[in-house]
């Protein structure tokens, strides 16, 4: 074992006085910022009110509204005539169609109604004087002969008891409210009902083969239109899901993120040598656009939307000018930033054999920004996309209004899945254009 005497040590401890003689900051740096974050994040809890936020939030309503994305319902309304007869209504625009006779739905002998809510597990049957629902594993008859709704024997934890009604929660199945003179039963179902064809078509309720069979040899349903026109027709114009309006509304968002930043990027460009300080040595127009790229970028996009839905009313048009002076602003800064750390040695090279500003732009200075232009650019536009579905639900056109459109009803969430589900597919694909575009201009490889 080696033994440093006194000296050897006060030797080493001059030579490297960055390990023996470290600063607070290097000592403690690390244990502050770790004591800084725990205050901040107690501050956010108390700030917030955290505990009382979670304590009131609804989280109930998460998984409600989870299940409408995937499912839909069916609201038969059963009427309990005078004459002790049961007339049983839907809807109008009930998933069925206009004459529904549901499988789930039993007619007795006795004149009572069978509905199976969910299986055998889960039914309710109906008559003139009594409903009677199983469900979690008992039987509960509900009396309506009277002038309220009384339930016979234990009310089950799962039922609710009101002046004029009975309620029913049968978990994601459904629910029923009985009242004296009418039940009313939500049936839900798993996926989305009428997504291909709506009740209106002539292929509704068909079995796919026989759509098939329809379309490629059977005999035309309208003498003037073949049934595959008609087929496509009937898509495109469900009234339902609105495929064709969806669908030019997305492609509106396409075009408005597409149209914004070509224009945004070909206006910062030249604006970006004239604000880099070493390409145009004039302080005071430097200064000037870039205050004007901070300006336009300072103000949020969804602002200029509605600054711009203001002056050329709602449309695609406001969510192009949004995008396009939103990116004016980031680009020039970016431009501009990237010009201001080129290398100039090879532009001073060219300059020094007398050739013109034009050329010596071209060949010193272009190819060491192209890289970051077509690099910038490209995440712009793809991050435009999806900024222009945001824009679009304070008026700008595009998806985002559909969007906005369909949350706002508070009922038809399966459509706000359905658009979700086309912003995220078109969203992948733009990445992955723009990935594998912007590796290949920049002569990269992927992983």
């Amino acid at each position: 074992m080696t033994v440093i005497d006194a000296n050897r040590m006060n030797e080493i401890e001059a030579r490297y006085p960055e390990y023996f003689h470290r600063s607070f900051r290097q000592r403690f740096g690390g244990l502050m910022i770790l004591i800084a974050t725990l205050l901040y994040s107690l501050y956010a809890v108390w700030f917030f009110d955290l505990p009382k936020l979670f304590a009131e939030a609804h989280w109930e309503r998460v998984g409600i509204y989870l299940s409408q994305w995937v499912s839909y319902d069916v609201q038969p309304e059963f009427r309990i005539e005078d004459d002790g007869s049961i007339d049983i209504r839907y809807p109008r625009f009930s998933p069925l169609g206009d004459n529904p006779h549901p499988d789930w739905l039993a007619n007795n002998p006795d004149g009572s109604i069978t509905v199976s809510i969910s299986g055998t597990s889960r039914t309710v049957t109906v008559s003139k004087s009594q409903t009677v629902v199983t469900a979690h594993g008992i039987t509960v008859p509900v009396d309506v002969s009277s002038g309220a709704p009384k339930v016979v024997g234990p009310v089950p934890g799962w039922m609710t008891v009101y002046d004029d009604n009975v309620l029913a929660d049968l978990g994601f199945a459904g629910n029923v409210s009985i009242s004296v003179d009418r039940v009313k039963i939500r049936k839900r179902f798993i996926g989305w009902a009428n997504f291909i064809f709506d009740t209106q078509s002539s292929f509704f309720d068909k079995p796919v083969g026989e759509v098939i069979g329809l379309m490629v040899s059977g005999p035309r349903i309208k003498p003037d239109q073949s049934n595959l026109s008609l087929a496509f027709d009937d898509i495109w114009n469900n009234s339902e899901w609105q495929h064709g309006d969806v669908w030019t509304k997305l492609f509106q968002t396409i075009v408005m993120a597409f149209l914004g930043t070509l224009l945004g990027s070909l206006t910062a460009f030249p604006l970006a040598f004239l604000a880099a300080r070493n390409i145009t040595p004039n302080r005071l127009l430097n200064q000037i656009l870039k205050r004007f790229f901070d300006f336009l970028r300072s103000v949020d996009m969804l602002i200029w939307a509605l600054f711009l839905t203001r002056a050329f009313g709602p449309g695609p048009l406001a969510g192009s000018g949004a995008i396009f002076l939103t990116e004016t602003g980031t680009l020039g800064k970016l431009y501009s930033e990237g010009l201001e750390n080129i290398d100039n040695k090879p532009r001073e090279g060219i300059k020094s054999t007398g050739a013109q500003p034009v050329l010596v732009h071209r060949y010193g200075i272009m190819p060491q920004i192209v890289p970051v232009i077509v690099s910038q650019t490209l995440y712009q536009w793809e991050s435009n996309v999806r900024g222009a579905t945001i824009i679009g639900a304070v008026g700008a056109g595009g998806i985002g209004l559909k969007l906005w459109e369909a949350m706002r009803t508070n009922a038809n969430w399966e459509n706000v899945a359905y658009m979700v589900i086309l912003i995220l597919i078109v969203v992948f694909i733009f990445d992955a254009a723009s990935n594998a575009l912007r590796h290949r201009l920049m002569g990269t490889k992927t992983h």
